[in-house]
């Protein structure tokens, strides 16, 4: 059976509770217990030392050779009422007087007088020297085992064995009081149990919550539906996984909107020139485009087919560089010397807008290092683009200069500009701005974010500045070679 993470660690709290004070009960009624029977002991032990005290004393106030039964019977009353004053002084303590051979001459309440003792062990000590600690019910004498002191004595004079005196106290298993405390216990563990399954319930809830909420997010998640939030609450550590969780779904989101604008706009951007293509070609081939018109439309038809070129070119050079195909190999080269030869391939558009070029740059060689071949697609588009939107006349500026540890290369000319909503998404996939869109009819809107994407492949960094209607200036900056450093022969 599937148990969810709070049955779990409910579980989990709970037994760890139960076992923690099932120990503690044991290592307490372990603990009360022997000291229950050590204080019965002390209480037999001082019980045993007062009736030997008496009764030596008793043996020598008469003159021998009278027997200690004779003793005994002409003390009975004082030491029976000794006797049960004795045992009454501590719980189920049993006091007995016995012959040399066992024969019970005094007991407790008279329960055992006249009676035999037959355990061997019990016996044996009768005589003994030293006299015994056992643990025993006495041969079935007693109700159960207890703890027996025996201790025998002799006649001062003539060194023989007059008697025993054995004190029986409860042992070895728990009193009242004992049962008590473990009850105590026991109950105090059932309320702290149930205190501790209260608590770690409200506090597992409201850890396990928001895993619920991610698990239903996921789901979500899996439909497409990527607007549901999970509540951040408190700065732990389940609070940074929802912020974190709520990023990801933001960049889902972000990623689905990019991925179906990116469907979107190739679909319409192949349709489109397609479109154009098929239908002048049925028209030439139908004979509804006279023939002399027919040069004219197939122009268009070649501009069109380019521009579907330009189109997959593009595409496959991002599906290269997003799955990491496109390997970018960086070597020191003059980035004045490329800047140069991009601006000359422009000449002739340059010269068609009578554009105020400007190349500002150092004579000497200013070497960077990096990937050749990627920066020169990336100036050639930059350049390309500020050249497109300029205005008829004005200024087009190129700058390189150095700033550190980087070369800064700066793209500006006069013409549409960029709005302000517009320059935030200048490098997304597919953009073009209303009056950019006017201008250019054959661009795909790629270039930008190729460049965009060039650039963060080799750690360097592009930017635009502009002014609607007035100014747009791109920046470029490319790690400087370190020290002095020259060209590799060619």
């Amino acid at each position: 059976m599937k148990k969810s993470i709070f049955t779990r660690y409910i579980s989990a709290f709970l037994l760890i509770i139960f076992i923690s004070f099932l120990v503690l009960t044991l290592i307490i009624s372990s603990m009360t217990i022997r000291s229950e029977n050590t204080r019965k002991q002390t209480i037999a032990d001082t019980t045993l030392n007062s009736m030997v005290e008496y009764l030596k004393l008793a043996i020598n106030s008469f003159p021998l050779p009278m027997s200690f039964e004779k003793i005994i019977s002409l003390k009975q009353n004082d030491i029976t009422n000794m006797v049960d004053i004795l045992s009454k002084s501590a719980e189920q303590m049993t006091i007995f007087i016995t012959t040399p051979e066992g024969r019970i001459l005094v007991s407790t309440e008279n329960l055992y007088t006249g009676t035999v003792i037959k355990d061997d062990r019990v016996l044996e000590s009768l005589t003994a020297e030293t006299g015994s600690r056992l643990y025993t019910d006495m041969d079935g004498l007693l109700d159960r085992k207890y703890g027996v002191l025996v201790t025998p004595f002799q006649y001062t004079n003539t060194q023989t064995y007059a008697g025993a005196l054995i004190v029986c106290y409860s042992a070895g298993t728990p009193n009242d009081l004992t049962v008590n405390t473990v009850k105590t216990i026991v109950l105090a563990s059932l309320w702290v149990m149930i205190a501790s399954f209260v608590a770690v319930y409200f506090i597992t809830e409201k850890i396990v919550s928001p895993i619920k909420q991610m698990t239903y997010a996921t789901r979500n998640f899996a439909k497409g539906k990527f607007d549901v939030k999970i509540p951040v609450v408190g700065e732990d550590e389940i609070a940074e996984l929802a912020t974190a969780f709520n990023s990801m779904a933001d960049s889902l989101a972000n990623y689905e909107y990019t991925r179906s604008s990116f469907l979107a706009n190739v679909s319409h951007d192949l349709r489109t020139p397609m479109t154009s293509i098929a239908g002048f070609i049925d028209g030439i081939l139908e004979g509804a485009i006279p023939p002399e018109k027919q040069p004219y439309y197939l122009g268009i038809i070649g501009q069109e087919v380019k521009r579907l070129s330009r189109l997959v070119s593009s595409l496959l050079d991002i599906s290269r560089m997003e799955s990491g195909n496109r390997k970018f190999e960086k070597t020191p080269f003059d980035i004045c010397e490329m800047a140069r030869i991009i601006l000359l391939s422009f000449e002739a558009k340059i010269d068609s807008k009578k554009l105020d070029v400007e190349f500002d740059a150092p004579e000497d060689k200013l070497i960077v290092y990096s990937d050749k071949d990627a920066i020169n697609q990336v100036l050639y588009n930059i350049c390309d683009n500020a050249v497109k939107f300029s205005k008829d006349g004005g200024k087009y500026r190129i700058s390189i200069t150095e700033e550190q540890t980087k070369v800064v290369v700066k793209i500006y000319n006069e013409g549409v500009g960029i709005s302000a909503e517009d320059i935030p998404h200048v490098f997304d996939r597919f953009y073009k701005s209303d009056k950019s869109r006017g201008l250019d009819k054959t661009g795909v809107g790629l270039g930008l974010y190729i460049c965009k994407t060039i650039m963060d492949n080799l750690g360097e960094d592009i930017s635009v500045s502009s002014r609607q209607g007035e100014y747009c200036e791109f920046t470029i900056k490319l790690t400087k070679q370190k020290g002095k450093g020259q060209l590799p022969a060619q």
